[in-house]
């Protein structure tokens, strides 16, 4: 079978969706299948708006079996914040029944634009058999793999991974549910769901529920099982206990209030500092920048770390902080369960389907950063609750949440609306 994937990225550009665009791709090259992968040139997501961040050299190159081909990102003679207020704008016009969806699909076409790979997937005459398509607030690259799909007669799969925030809140998901993405995913052949937090919200909006599958996540514990806490503690000269936090630092993700929890635990004496291991977004650089010197000394910006720093910092940490309100999943909970650390989450979008507290972990209200100081005291003071929280998210990894259950679930699917002609 030969299989598209279209999503704004691919390792190195870090994050979850790419990471597990990555495990996927490369799993079904295993299972003989071709596959290519279809993504932007950013390295980071600012890149979409500014051009002094970080891009990768556009063109092809190969990835275990998987051909990666980035296209470039253009951008709009304007000031970078106007990508942000395209965004709004078109937000705001989903709103207003009477603009049609086609002007919405026109101005979504800019945030990101690359008008390079809808001109290729226009004049692309050697198809697919499949379209698997990721990321639903990235539609400016999902709808001309979805018109391609249909122009060839192929089917077309979508996994929008949405963020959902809190409960009956609009501030997140306005990015995630606009009416011409709906209406994208109502027209797909297959939706991949991570949670069935995020099957039961499409569900509701009107996705037939026979077309949605639930995949769930996983983790290579292999991989992260080769973390050295001695090494990570003797390159980066961290000697104290401390806290981790992994993710983009970003406002969103939890990222302010994580360092406005610990120096509250600082002020009461607590040892612990804190690690964050991310790309930091600007706004929180400002925020960083702003702290008082004896807070900045006991909080350790990493910036991105290759994986075996990573799985060091796991190895070494207390435990995991990713209060954060825009998850589709949360692979970073799996990966700090591998080494058996405790984890808190947000009680927010499809968080509470991975993290069940007080069993695996603990969720606080999303920005409450009196809840987090209590959740994080609770588990430096407790030692045996952390373990016990750890040792139970270990076992949820080795019984729920492996890549091997994820590549199965994603499989039948592929042969489901492929009506199992290419089954081996």
């Amino acid at each position: 079978m030969k299989i598209l994937h279209v999503n704004i990225g691919y390792p190195p550009f870090i994050g979850g969706s790419q990471l597990f665009l990555r495990e996927v791709a490369r799993r079904s090259c295993r299972r003989g299948h071709e596959v290519a992968a279809y993504v932007s040139d950013a390295a980071e997501i600012e890149y979409f708006w500014s051009h002094s961040k970080g891009r990768l050299p556009p063109g092809c190159e190969t990835d275990e079996g998987v051909t990666v081909r980035r296209f470039p990102v253009r951008h709009l003679p304007l000031p970078p914040y106007s990508y942000h207020a395209l965004r709004r704008l078109v937000i705001e016009l989903s709103r207003r029944p009477w603009v049609s969806e086609a002007i919405l699909w026109r101005w979504a076409r800019f945030t990101p634009w690359l008008p390079e790979l809808e001109a290729h997937l226009r004049s692309a005459n050697d198809p697919c058999d499949l379209v698997h398509a990721w990321n639903i607030p990235f539609e400016s690259l999902l709808g001309p793999a979805w018109r391609y799909a249909r122009s060839h007669g192929i089917p077309f799969i979508i996994a929008p991974l949405l963020h959902l925030g809190e409960e009956g809140s609009e501030h997140v998901r306005r990015f995630y549910t606009m009416r011409h993405q709906m209406s994208l995913l109502r027209d797909s052949d297959a939706v991949l769901a991570l949670t069935p937090i995020e099957a039961e919200y499409l569900v509701k909006q009107g996705v037939a529920a026979e077309r949605v599958h639930v995949v769930g996540g996983g983790v290579d514990e292999a991989r992260l099982r080769r973390g050295d806490a001695a090494r990570f503690r003797a390159c980066y000269r961290i000697q104290r206990p401390f806290v981790l936090y992994l993710g983009a630092l970003h406002y969103e993700k939890g990222a302010t209030y994580t360092v406005q929890a610990m120096a509250e635990l600082w002020q009461r004496g607590y040892e612990a500092d804190l690690v964050m291991i991310g790309q930091p977004l600007e706004h929180f650089l400002a925020f960083y920048h702003r702290l008082p010197a004896e807070q900045q000394a006991r909080c350790h910006l990493l910036g991105s770390v290759d994986e075996e720093s990573k799985a060091d910092a796991l190895a070494a940490c207390e435990m995991l902080l990713l209060p954060s309100r825009t998850e589709s999943f949360g692979l970073v909970y799996l990966e700090a369960w591998v080494w058996g650390k405790p984890v808190i989450g947000a009680r927010a979008g499809a968080v509470p389907a991975v993290i069940s507290e007080g069993v695996n972990g603990l969720l606080v209200p999303f920005g409450d950063t009196a809840a987090l100081v209590e959740s994080i005291a609770a588990l430096l003071d407790n030692p045996a609750m952390a373990q016990a929280l750890g040792a139970a998210g270990q076992r949820d990894v080795r019984q729920r949440f492996t890549w091997e259950l994820v590549e199965e679930r994603v499989e039948q699917v592929y042969q489901l609306v492929m009506g199992g002609k290419h089954a081996r």
